[in-house]
C-alpha cells in the first residue's frame, strides 16, 4: 500500500501545440515570449525547455535563480520580469545576459548609478496598479535619459480576458499615449494570453503568455490542460440512501450509492475546498467528488460506472479534462492548481 503514490504526467506536447495554436492568433512581426517562472508552472522547467525552445524567441520569469537555469539551457532572451533590486544582482544579470524590468524609481538610480542601459524593459502602471511608473514619471526619465537608448516599453493588462472589461481599452489607450510621446529605439509590449485571444491587433513587438500554454486559460477548447493528475482508487463502497461520506458529513446520499476513494488529497496539493459535483474522470468516463477531500483521500461518486475497481486510476484534471473543470466550479485558478502540486506526487514526463 505504501507504494501507491498520486502521479502527475507532464506532456510537453500539449505545450508545443498550445504555443503553436497561440502564435498563429497573431501578427508575423510579432516576437514570441514564453513566461516559465515557478518552475514554469509546476511543469518542471529544465525537461519543457528542450522541447520549446525551437518554438519560442523568449523566456519570461521572476526569480533570478531560475533565469540563471534557463540561461545554462538556452541562448534566447530572458527577461527578469521584475527586475533586480541590488548590485549583486544587477552584476549577476549583466553577466548572463538577462533582461530587466525597470519599474520604479529605485531600480532605476540603481541602472543610473552604473551606466548600464543595455537590454531594458521600462513597465509603466496602466491600470492594473501593482508595479510599473506613473505615465508623467516615465516620461520625464525618459526624457532626461533615455532617448537615445534602445528600450522596450511595457504594460500589464488587468482583465485580458473579458473582452467586456473596459478597463481593456483604457489601458491600451495610456500605453499608447506614453508611446506616442516617444521619439527614439522603442518597442512596444502588452499582450498576455487573453489580449492574444481577445485583442491580437494589440500583440504589437512581443507577446508575453505564460497560463495559455500550459491549457489553463478559461474562455477556450483549443488550449489543452498539458498536465495529468491522476491517482489509484484503493477502496470502493456501496453506500444506503441517508448515508454520509467524509468530514462532518458534509455528503449524504440521496439514494443507494456506490463511492470510490482515491489515494489523494489536500497532503498532495488538491485543494480542500473542493466542492460536491466536481467533475473528473475514471477510466475516461465523468464521475463526481462526493465528500470533503481530505489530507490523503478523496471520495467519489461511481455509482453509474460499471466494472470499476480497486487500482483503477482517477483523473483529476488531464488533456481529456481540462484543469478549468475543477478551478472554475470552485472559485479556483488555474495557475494556483499547477503548482501547488507537492513533492510525495510523482512527476514523470512523458516524451
Amino acid at each position: 500500500m505504501t507504494s501507491l503514490r498520486s502521479e502527475l504526467v507532464i506532456d510537453p506536447s500539449i505545450v508545443q501545440e498550445n504555443i503553436k495554436y497561440l502564435k498563429a492568433l497573431i501578427p508575423n512581426k510579432s516576437n514570441f515570449m514564453a513566461v516559465i517562472k515557478s518552475d514554469a508552472y509546476g511543469h518542471i522547467m529544465e525537461n519543457l525547455l528542450k522541447h520549446i525552445d525551437c518554438f519560442v524567441d523568449g523566456y519570461g520569469t521572476v526569480r533570478i535563480g531560475e533565469a540563471i537555469r534557463i540561461r545554462e539551457r538556452s541562448n534566447k532572451k530572458i527577461l527578469l520580469m521584475t527586475g533586480v533590486y541590488s548590485e549583486d544582482d544587477l552584476e549577476i544579470a549583466i553577466k548572463h545576459n538577462l533582461d530587466l524590468v525597470i519599474h520604479n524609481k529605485e531600480q532605476f538610480e540603481l541602472i543610473k548609478k552604473n551606466n548600464f542601459y543595455k537590454n531594458l524593459w521600462f513597465k509603466i502602471n496602466t491600470g492594473m496598479n501593482r508595479l510599473g511608473f506613473e505615465e508623467e514619471e516615465f516620461l520625464q526619465i525618459y526624457n532626461e535619459h533615455l532617448k537615445d537608448k534602445k528600450i522596450v516599453l511595457m504594460s500589464h493588462l488587468a482583465a485580458s480576458n473579458n473582452p467586456k472589461n473596459k478597463s481593456n481599452n483604457e489601458q491600451f489607450a495610456r500605453f499608447n499615449n506614453v508611446f506616442n510621446q516617444l521619439s527614439g529605439e522603442v518597442s512596444k509590449s502588452i499582450a498576455n494570453t487573453g489580449c492574444v485571444f481577445n485583442y491580437p491587433d494589440h500583440s504589437y513587438d512581443w507577446v508575453r503568455c505564460g497560463i495559455g500554454i500550459f491549457g489553463g486559460y478559461i474562455g477556450t477548447h483549443e488550449l489543452k490542460t498539458a498536465m495529468t493528475l491522476r491517482s489509484p482508487i484503493v477502496n470502493i463502497r456501496k453506500i444506503k440512501e441517508g448515508d454520509s461520506v467524509g468530514y462532518d458529513g458534509r455528503a449524504t446520499a440521496i439514494c443507494d450509492m456506490t463511492v470510490a476513494t482515491v489515494y489523494i488529497g489536500y497532503a498532495d496539493g488538491l485543494a480542500q475546498n473542493i466542492k460536491d459535483g466536481t467533475s473528473v474522470l475514471v477510466n475516461g468516463k465523468k464521475a463526481k467528488i462526493f465528500g470533503k477531500v481530505s489530507m490523503d483521500l478523496t471520495t467519489v461518486d461511481i455509482s453509474d460506472h460499471t466494472n470499476c475497481k480497486i487500482g483503477d486510476y482517477c483523473e483529476i484534471f488531464s488533456p481529456e479534462s481540462s484543469i478549468n473543470n475543477i478551478t472554475i466550479p470552485n472559485d479556483l485558478i488555474s495557475y494556483d492548481l499547477m503548482i501547488r502540486i507537492k513533492s510525495r506526487v510523482k512527476k514523470t514526463y512523458h516524451n
